[in-house]
């Protein structure tokens, strides 16, 4: 989650060295990059040769979300374009005496289609939100049960993961056990809570029988489930996994539990204001929730049912600091490492990216921790420019690297980034381009997204404009 910080831990010793040549496919492109005595090197012997095989390219061919600005996706980025912050005071319980008293609260949800009446009321919002944004993302791939039932549900798959699982739900069951005993609790307790719940729930209701997980990774789950299921496919596993992440924690015991690890902002008299990456004045990162999911697709199988494509994902990477549950290395060393890794998986140069999705939860040692290790890789970020969508929705847990991937996607699409908001005045080692509380017309040719997490858990996304 790297709230407190995180981002993790970027651990490496003086004599620690890391080989990032693992996943080379091609000596004709091979590129490393090794951290050692505290430096990070990297070495490109010639342009990267990207995928071919249509059976491996992977496509982006739906997308689906629950957010702070609603379930529609183009309302979703037009919103994050116009720079309009979805931070408000928490009314959906009592909070007057939480120190902290604001989050990107969701107001007005709606399932009404994607889910029966006597399942909703029983659910818990992490998998209220995850049915929703998948089936949403389902319908914008054209995916519908029709389509559906002519294909080969077992080459179909769900990875949708959650930082935390069914938080309200095991909250109440608590209470139901303090205050009534262990003979009122719920039958639905414990399938409830578990967080690989929102990816069988979906494939009961779509009939996928293929690849069906969950991971939880703080944080950085979403990237991780999207990774993982990229994966599948370049396996030969699947033809289509609904991948992302959720989470609903905008709970009095979401908010407490991450008000002892002192990792929220308390500006709660400029909700607006409060969530501000980067900024010298900034105090924690502001708490968030929704869903988002992606439907990734073989190129081969979405040439031949003729989808529409929003994006390609050229690669990506894991890995862990190793150093601390909550703060990151200073130095930033390993998170550079996953995104050289993540660029290596991809077959992408440094010089061909130049827009990145930022973690950026607007914590005093997190975002200079990751601002490090992009000034490692990219050592010339003339070219670059980075935001940080969570100083408008604030910080999603594990749904956060699906909304964000959304985001990037929409940049690949419409040329426009939207701002990094609260940009008044940012520390001194912040001298890319965060496209600071304005829009920006640019035209992406390569994008990462970054998502960290508590435990050292780091995870790096390359997405692209498709060119068949």
């Amino acid at each position: 989650m790297h709230g407190v910080g995180k981002m993790s831990s970027l651990a490496c010793t003086a004599s620690s060295t890391l080989l990032l040549n693992t996943q080379s496919r091609n000596t004709n492109c091979l590129h490393t990059a090794s951290v050692k005595h505290g430096k990070i090197k990297s070495m490109a012997s010639s342009s990267p040769k990207r995928e071919t095989d249509p059976k491996k390219r992977i496509v982006i061919t739906g997308m689906g979300l629950v957010s702070v600005f609603g379930s529609d996706i183009d309302v979703y980025y037009n919103k994050l374009l116009a720079g309009e912050s979805g931070i408000t005071p928490i009314d959906r319980f009592d909070a007057s005496d939480y120190p902290v008293r604001i989050a990107g609260q969701i107001r007005g949800f709606s399932s009404d289609g994607y889910i029966n009446g006597k399942d909703d009321r029983r659910l818990d919002d992490c998998w209220r939100y995850c049915l929703v944004a998948g089936k949403r993302a389902l319908d914008d791939a054209a995916l519908g049960k029709q389509v559906v039932d002519t294909m080969d549900r077992s080459r179909m798959g769900v990875l949708v993961g959650s930082g935390i699982g069914g938080t309200s739900v095991f909250s109440n069951g608590v209470e139901t056990l303090l205050q009534k005993g262990h003979r009122k609790i719920t039958p639905f307790m414990v399938p409830y809570i578990i967080s690989n719940m929102g990816s069988s729930l979906l494939a009961i209701d779509t009939g996928f029988m293929g690849p069906n997980y969950s991971i939880s990774a703080a944080c950085s789950t979403a990237n991780h489930c999207l990774i993982s299921a990229a994966n599948h496919i370049r396996r030969g596993d699947a033809d289509v996994m609904v991948a992302g992440g959720t989470d609903a924690s905008v709970l009095p015991i979401g908010i407490a539990g991450f008000i002892a690890c002192r990792a929220l902002s308390q500006r709660n008299d400029q909700p607006h204001k409060a969530s501000r990456p980067w900024a010298r004045d900034r105090d924690g990162f502001v708490m968030g929730e929704g869903a988002g999911v992606l439907i990734m697709e073989s190129m081969e199988h979405a040439m031949k049912r003729g989808a529409k494509v929003y994006a390609e994902y050229l690669g990506g990477a894991t890995t862990c600091d190793a150093h601390h549950m909550t703060n990151p290395q200073p130095d930033g060393l390993v998170v550079a490492s996953c995104i050289m890794k993540a660029l290596e998986d991809a077959r992408v140069s440094t010089q061909e990216v130049n827009y990145v999705n930022a973690h950026a939860t607007s914590t005093p040692a997190g975002d200079l921790a990751e601002i490090r290790a992009i000034k490692k890789v990219f050592q010339n970020t003339s070219h670059l420019k980075i935001n940080a969508t969570k100083s408008m929705i604030g910080h999603a847990l594990g749904a956060s690297g699906g909304l964000e991937a959304i985001a990037t996607i929409k940049a690949i699409n419409t040329g426009w980034l939207h701002p990094t908001i609260n940009q008044d005045d940012l520390e001194d080692e912040v001298t890319i381009d965060t496209v600071p509380n304005v829009k920006k017309q640019h035209q992406v040719n390569v994008a990462i997204s970054n998502s960290f997490g508590f435990g050292g858990q780091n995870s790096v996304v390359v997405l692209a404009p498709f060119i068949p």
